[in-house]
Formats: structure tokens, sequence, C-alpha cells
């Protein structure tokens, strides 16, 4: 029988791009052997093995598959486009670095502060990115990005409609797929939106930066207002900064809590880290969990822990991104001997006495993640995921692991009803028909006995 078509990358000299980018990163791995290129994450020393790994998985995977030629925007021209930028940007890493053998060469890349030493960290962030995204497209080294799932529901039929099975287009193609659902002006906005999308920094947008660009900027209906005010107008917002320079920049602001910036993480892709000057002068970061940023800024305003963005005066005003819409006004008729609910009309097919209160003071220990998760020890990467919590508190992280910050003024949780043959959680229409029917019931004894 003969042997299948190989892939279409594979007939076109994909092997030998694979293997010269290995090298490249081997290469790269030895002129960052030098002790001074440890810094917080990312860190390129770690970065590079885990990335010629990760390439040679692929290549492996690749070699053995036996299957038909991907449509366009699938694994081969992903791969192609990933492989040319890894081999730009390790050029330009290359040149900032001394070369191999001569460690006195290129100093200032080791000083803090120096232009070359900010140049290296914005391409750390990069590999760091260009990382994560093969991982999430090629696990293992094997491709599934066909089959990637978009963490928010309404970003993923927006992809599927729009993209079908590609996972990844050129910038042109997506910015008009993107621009019909969510409009932008051309100019200066939309080179921004560009610059904030495209993380990998290679003129085209995958299916993974779309996803971390969404979660980063949800909900889906405001999305682009959400990024405008966010990122293009906030003075705290920070692109491409790393853990180490987020403390550097605070150090300014150490005589002002309050002061606070914040920056895509770059360990927990799609979520926020926030830099804080606490109230004793300490320099705190943060990553606030399961909740959107806006909400997160506007609670920290609320307790006087986010006050000033960059150390400015003004923070802007977010609440126009948090209305709610007003609840609906329902008039319920007072139908005393029906057996019916006055809401519904459904028949009552039992009662149970209950009572509402406010619940007291939660216990001291239980605090919101944009309190409590502080990011005190270089190693973002160390953070554990959480397991499933309860919905009506807000999720936290491990308490073993940070220390406590700041107590929680301004949470209420209230105790669920036990209403076991009327579920699913009645209206609130129904549960007044069923408190009435509580309440009306020792005036019924009275008068059942008055007239026996």
């Amino acid at each position: 029988m003969a042997a299948a078509a190989a892939p279409r990358g594979w007939q076109r000299g994909e092997p030998r791009a694979l293997s010269r980018a290995v090298k490249l990163l081997q290469r790269l791995e030895e002129q960052c052997r030098d002790p001074r290129m440890v810094t917080g994450p990312p860190s390129l020393r770690d970065l590079l093995p885990r990335t010629a790994q990760l390439l040679g998985e692929v290549a492996k995977a690749r070699r053995e598959a036996r299957e038909d030629p991907e449509g366009p925007g699938g694994a081969d021209d992903f791969l192609a486009i990933y492989l040319a930028n890894l081999e730009v940007k390790g050029r330009q890493v290359a040149e900032l670095l001394p070369p191999r053998g001569k460690k006195d060469v290129n100093q200032d890349v080791f000083r803090e502060g120096s232009r070359f030493r900010r140049q290296l960290a914005k391409l750390a962030l990069i590999f760091s990115h260009m990382h994560a995204e093969l991982s999430a497209l090629f696990p293992a080294g094997k491709y599934c990005g066909h089959l990637y799932q978009l963490t928010k529901g309404s970003a993923h039929i927006f992809w599927r409609q729009n993209c079908g099975v590609r996972c990844v287009l050129p910038w042109a193609e997506f910015q008009s797929l993107l621009c019909a659902c969510h409009p932008v002006e051309p100019g200066p906005t939309m080179q921004a939106l560009r610059s904030t999308l495209d993380l990998t920094c290679n003129g085209h947008v995958s299916v993974f930066e779309f996803d971390v660009f969404t979660r980063l900027f949800q909900p889906w209906p405001t999305l682009l207002r959400n990024w405008q005010l966010l990122a293009v107008n906030h003075p705290g917002y920070m692109a491409f900064l790393t853990y180490d320079e987020v403390q550097t920049r605070l150090q300014a602001y150490r005589d002002k809590p309050g002061s606070y910036i914040f920056r895509p993480s770059c360990t927990r892709l799609g979520q926020w880290a926030i830099g804080y000057v606490s109230s004793d002068g300490s320099i705190l970061q943060t990553i606030p969990l399961n909740k959107p940023l806006l909400q997160v800024l506007l609670k920290g305003q609320k307790d006087g822990i986010f006050l000033f963005p960059d150390g400015k005066k003004h923070n802007p005003d977010l609440t126009e991104l948090c209305r709610v819409e007003p609840y609906q006004r329902i008039q319920v008729s007072e139908d005393s001997d029906s057996q019916t609910c006055p809401f519904c009309r459904c028949e009552i097919k039992g009662r149970e006495a209950v009572s509402i209160c406010q619940a007291q003071e939660r216990p001291t220990e239980v605090r919101t993640a944009a309190d409590d998760s502080r990011d005190n020890c270089h190693q973002e990467a160390a953070e554990q995921k959480l397991g499933p919590v309860i919905p009506s508190a807000p999720s936290l992280l491990p308490e073993d692991q940070f220390p406590q910050g700041p107590q929680d003024k301004g949470w209420l949780t209230l105790a669920p009803l036990a209403l076991p043959r009327l579920r699913p959680p009645l209206p609130l229409p129904k549960m007044a028909s069923v408190l009435w029917e509580v309440t009306s019931r020792p005036r019924a004894r009275e008068e059942a006995t008055e007239s026996s």
C-alpha cells in the first residue's frame, strides 16, 4: 500500500524551518547564561528551552501525521507565520545580548532602567506570549487550533461564524470582521487596537490572542468601549510591562498610598495584574479572579486602595460601564382565597415557612480576591488554580500562600432560602405570595377558634 501524502507544510521545507528555529533558541539560551539575566517573570532563561522543547514536539507530531492538507489559516499557515516571527524576534534578542564568550560587550542591557533593558524586557514578554500561544494551539505538539474553545461564549460564536476552523487571520481581514460588529474609528485608535490584540507582534491575530483580549475587556456587548476606557484613556494602564518593572515604576509613589497601575498578567494570560502602594508604603501586586477589571477598580476606589492611577490625581469614572438596567415593576393583585400564584397563576402545591433576614457580618477571613490576592514573591507563575466556589461568595486565592490584605467592607451575603417544593428559586412576586400565606395562617386559626 502506498504511503499517504505528507502534510502540505512538510513538502515545502517546514522540517528545516522547525530545526532552524530550535537551533536559534539553543544559541540564545547560551547567551542568557550570565547570572545578571536572572529576573522575575517572564524570564528568557526559562522560556527559551521550554519553547525549543515544544517546537521539537511539534516537529515530531508533524512528521508522524498523515493527514490531508489543512485549508487556509490552519496549522501550516500558523507555523509559517510563527517561525518567521520567531526568527525575527530571536535576532533582536541576539543583538541586545553580549555575544558568546564576550561578556564585557553590551553592558547597558544589564543596567536597570536603560533603554536596552526595556527592549529586552518587552522581547521577553513577546516570547512568553508566543510560548503560551503555541502551547494552546499545539498542546504536546499536536495541533488543535480548529477545536479551540474561546472562554467567552459570545466571542466563540463570533470567531466560528466569521472565521470557521481557521486559527489565524491577517490583521486587515480580522479588522474588517470585528468592525462589522464593534465599529472602530480608523487612524490612531485602530493602531492602538492592533497593538493590544497582536500580543506576538506578527501582523496577525490568532484565535488564542482574541480569546485573551475578550477575557480582559469583557463583557462582549461593550467590548471595545471597555477597551477604550481601560486601555486607551486610562492613565493606569501599562502595556508590555513586567512584574519587576511595575515594582520599579511604583517606587516613585511610595509616599503616595493609593497609587496604582494595572497590566495584563504575563503568566495568567486573560487576567489582570494590579500593582499599588498600600497605606504603609509597601508596593503590592494582585491578580483579581473572576471579576471584570472595571468592577475591581471601582471597588478599590471606594475602599481607598486604587485612588491615583500612575500617581495622577484624576481617577477616571468607570461607572458608566457598570450601569444595571432598572428592575421591572410588576403589580400583583391580592387574591387571598385563591390557590394559584398571583403572578404566574400556577397552582400552589405546597407552602413552607421561611424567614428573610440580613446575614451577619462575614468572618474576617473571608475577603475579596481584589483585596487579598497579593503577588509579593516574584512568582506569578506559582499561583494555584482555584476549585469550585460558592456562587454567592467572591472567589479567593489561597490565604496560606499570600499575606492578608485589607478587610472587605462592602459585601453582603444572603443565605439561600430553603424552598424544596418550589424550586427553582421563586421570583419575588411569587415569594411574596408564599410569605403572605405564612403570615396569614395564625389569623386564620384565631378566626376558626372564635367560630367554634
